[in-house]
């Protein structure tokens, strides 16, 4: 189809009948109720109301907002009494939480997905209409959430068996097992704002914190239906949400000094903020996920089908809205010409539409302002001489833009160094690869890079050099997460510790040992103790 502002426009709906009977939003859901120390609560104050990216088309042309909700907006104090909930249910380690088994652990979150999947449908409709994410991709992210979480029960029972027993060293018995940390800040971020969240929530339940919750500002209300789900799964005060706004609620949490961990996937200057904040930083532990501007790297060797068909995939799924995404690509002035119009090409193959569209690719952006910075972006480029190579590149009709593929973009542009988080590829020319090396090296992100090429000595050398330089190096593929096995985490600005099924939970817990020398009368009292089962912590029992 010609991408014009007017056949964009006639994509959003103009009633209800026009949207498939499955996704349709019965009515808006106004939320009232938030979990603060185990039961919940009415909300009476300010709220904030939730506007859909897929807008209402009017009769003459114009485009309404449509409004699928609210939630509560609350404030400081309340947010303080949720810090409470949790400070008094972790008490120092030694609440109903954090003294519980590791199987008794387990057993609350087995129960917590089994409810939550039970809401699978509610969940996922809110999670497309909240962020436009399509019906496909919405449901993948709920079912990758529930394999995360089964998966790191796994984990869990390995890591426990593996604990399962003394260490005699140097006349020394020791027992070496994980404990908890304390209260987690947990904030996850609105691209993926089931699974990134659910990433650092469940790892750091489950070995036993206690949690402050805090929606994101877009796709807050898919959380509503796993409120229940908290209080009938978890103890007293073991999670708490704190719903409102950042600036609002989250600096007094930080000031108290009573979170021991934050968890947050979003940008460096907010977690820079955050740290800053606490009192004692050196108590506070970090996991972050952060910025990044993920580069691949296109030698005159690549196989340019197989680099094309990845370019698409890692710039533009999800309309480019992830960490993950190929936000630069450097490509050897030898095939970039070539490089540009075959992705060219293959971009304008991309279906626009609404989320609940048969093959849609590209959807409305939740982000209001995000349409009027990708426009900023192109227009600094193109200013700068870069041109858009693409036959409707940049054309918007409200929250919904159609992919623009800039070249040749060059040191100085705005898209040269930021990151544009949304459906604008960049393509930029080198001659030696010592030019695509520095641009990463001049980077302040560090996550991944794409490296396509054929050679096998030139494409070692790149990896040589690059795994010094970011966390992950993929060869003739697209930057991503998974598989959740992997370590995903980040050099510079892009993160924090490290987030994998494994990893997280190292990332949520400190290793603990209890030793004593090894006399009769010290086995003697190990004995006594794991044969009865005295503790959770010193026992020898296997978890299958």
């Amino acid at each position: 189809m010609s991408v014009t502002t007017e056949t964009l426009t006639q994509l959003f709906p103009p009633d209800a009948a026009a949207i498939p009977e499955a996704w349709r939003l019965p009515e808006p859901l106004h939320q009232r109720e938030y979990l603060l120390d185990g039961e919940l609560r009415e909300w009476a104050g300010p709220t904030q109301e939730v506007i859909s990216p897929m807008f209402e088309r009017q009769p003459d042309g114009t485009l309404k907002p449509r409004v699928i909700g609210s939630y509560p907006l609350l404030d400081e104090a309340e947010a303080l009494k949720a810090l409470d909930a949790a400070v008094r249910a972790y008490d120092h380690g030694r609440g109903e939480w954090p003294t519980m088994s590791v199987a008794d652990r387990i057993a609350a979150v087995e129960k917590f997905t089994r409810l939550i999947v039970a809401r699978k449908s509610e969940i996922v409709k809110l999670l497309l209409w909240e962020i436009g994410k399509s019906t496909a991709d919405s449901e993948k992210e709920f079912d990758r959430t529930v394999d995360y979480i089964r998966n790191t029960i796994d984990a869990l029972k390995d890591m426990d068996r593996d604990s399962s027993r003394f260490t005699i060293t140097e006349g020394i018995i020791g027992q070496i097992r994980r404990s908890p940390l304390g209260v987690v800040l947990c904030m996850g971020p609105f691209n993926y704002p089931l699974n990134e969240t659910f990433c650092m929530l469940i790892p750091a339940l489950i070995m036993g914190n206690t949690v402050l919750f805090k929606p994101p500002k877009h796709g807050a209300l898919l959380h509503y239906p796993l409120l229940q789900a908290f209080t009938e799964a978890f103890p007293k005060g073991v999670v708490n949400t704190v719903y409102g706004r950042g600036n609002t609620v989250v600096p007094a949490l930080m000031a108290s000094g009573k979170i021991d961990a934050l968890g947050l996937i979003g940008s460096s200057r907010v977690a820079d903020s955050l740290k800053k904040m606490h009192p004692k930083s050196n108590r506070l532990r970090a996991i972050l996920g952060l910025d990044a501007k993920n580069a691949a790297i296109i030698m005159p060797d690549a196989d340019l089908e197989v680099a094309v068909k990845e370019a698409v995939l890692g710039a533009l799924s999800f309309n480019g809205q992830r960490c993950t995404a190929l936000k630069m690509f450097l490509v050897h002035e030898s095939i970039a010409d070539d490089f540009v119009a075959r992705l060219a090409t293959e971009i304008n193959k991309l279906k626009p539409g609404m989320p609940w569209d048969a093959g849609v690719n590209i959807t409305p952006l939740p982000e209001p302002q995000k349409p009027a910075y990708l426009a900023e972006v192109i227009a600094d480029a193109e200013a700068q001489g870069a041109r858009v190579m693409n036959e409707g590149g940049g054309t918007a009709s409200g929250p919904l833009v159609y992919p623009a593929l800039l070249y040749p973009v060059k040191e100085g542009m705005k898209v040269w160094r930021e990151e544009q988080f949304g459906p604008v590829v960049p393509v930029a020319r080198f001659a030696s690869t010592d030019e695509a090396i520095q641009y990463i090296i001049d980077s302040d992100h560090g996550q991944q890079v794409s490296i396509f090429g054929s050679e096998s000595e030139e494409v070692a050398s790149l990896v040589d050099q690059l795994v010094n330089q970011v966390s992950r190096v993929n060869i003739n593929a697209q930057c991503q997460r998974g598989p959740d096995t992997f370590p995903f985490t980040g050099r510079k600005d892009s993160a924090e510790g490290t987030l994998s099924v494994y990893d997280a939970l190292r990332s949520f817990s400190i290793r603990t040992v209890v030793a004593t020398k090894m006399t009769d009368a010290n086995k003697h009292l190990l004995n006594e103790i794991v044969d009865g089962q005295e503790s959770s912590f010193l026992s020898t029992r296997f978890i299958l």
